[in-house]
């Protein structure tokens, strides 16, 4: 599980589940690019993985535009002088009912999730490519993308979308060694803390209690950090042959999601870790994964 040598830029890093999956990361050995629109937040970012043993630089920007995806590749060549890993997770959120939704609140949210995943993605492809020894795409989606959310036009169908892309991505960059896959979380952070049933164990959660099981295991609901394991295990030797999934996970629950459902579901006291996940990887999860293109079956001429 190491990424040793390994270089990963992460956006919208600076806090939240960005900030757990660059520090999972580094723990694991990768130098890692921070990123946020806030020059304070990714400072203090770079220090949390500094103070740990890490490596780490800021580049400040707003994704969405061609030019910022180039300035966070640029920003791992001339600090590190390579790049092997790309973690898409900035967003925002606009929430309103469909009849309420302008078209800003709509497109602000599909530029940053959808077309700011679009132009960091294509800018990773370009270097590992010009690299020619492979790298890894991680793709942040959510569970609103696969089932829904009230209020979530523009973010559920921005997080749907970028599944989309992550099955074609697979397809296309497959002869390259480069891996593309989804992950969805559920975790306690801004952007969920507008989910009503959620609110009981978001609240627990400020109040230093432990969640029940209930929410750990059926909901597979918990901190930033459980779903930070997925995305370093991703990231690693142990996943080469792991392109063009969606998984879910949060809580102790860890789950390939096919449209609408979950099949393999395994449950982990604790929550999953890169190493746990790579150790149960054969047993639990490997044979359920789904066909990438060419490998679907053709449906019949009538």
């Amino acid at each position: 599980m190491k990424l040793d040598n390994k270089v990963a830029v992460v956006t919208g890093s600076g806090q939240g589940l960005g900030l757990a999956y660059a520090q999972d990361l580094a723990r694991h050995g990768a130098a890692v690019v921070i990123n946020d629109v806030n020059h304070t937040i990714a400072d203090a970012a770079v220090s949390s993985i500094v103070e740990a043993g890490g490596t780490a630089v800021a580049v400040v920007a707003p994704v969405g535009s061609t030019e910022t995806a180039q300035k966070l590749v640029a920003g791992a060549l001339e600090a590190f002088g390579r790049l092997d890993i790309m973690v898409t997770n900035a967003g925002i959120l606009r929430d309103k009912v469909l009849w309420k939704m302008t078209d800003e609140d709509f497109d602000t949210v599909v530029n940053v999730h959808l077309r700011g995943t679009f132009t960091c993605a294509r800018e990773a492809a370009v270097q590992f490519r010009a690299q020619g020894d492979g790298g890894r795409i991680v793709c942040i989606g959510s569970p609103a993308g696969q089932r829904g959310n009230f209020g979530q036009t523009n973010y559920s169908g921005a997080k749907a979308g970028i599944v989309g892309m992550v099955r074609t991505w697979a397809m296309e960059l497959e002869r390259a060694g480069i891996t593309v896959n989804a992950v969805c979380p559920v975790a306690a952070t801004a952007m969920t803390e507008s989910v009503p049933f959620l609110q009981p164990y978001i609240e627990a959660m400020r109040n230093g209690e432990p969640l029940p099981p209930f929410a750990r295991r059926e909901l597979g609901f918990g901190t930033p950090a459980d779903a930070a394991g997925i995305v370093s295990f991703l990231a690693s030797d142990a996943a080469a042959e792991v392109t063009g999934q969606a998984f879910a996970i949060g809580g102790d629950r860890l789950a390939l999601w096919t449209h609408p459902d979950m099949i393999a579901t395994g449950y982990r006291d604790g929550g999953w870790s890169a190493e746990s996940i790579a150790q149960a990887w054969g047993s639990t999860f490997s044979d359920s994964l789904e066909s990438v293109g060419e490998n679907l079956p053709v449906e019949p001429a009538r």
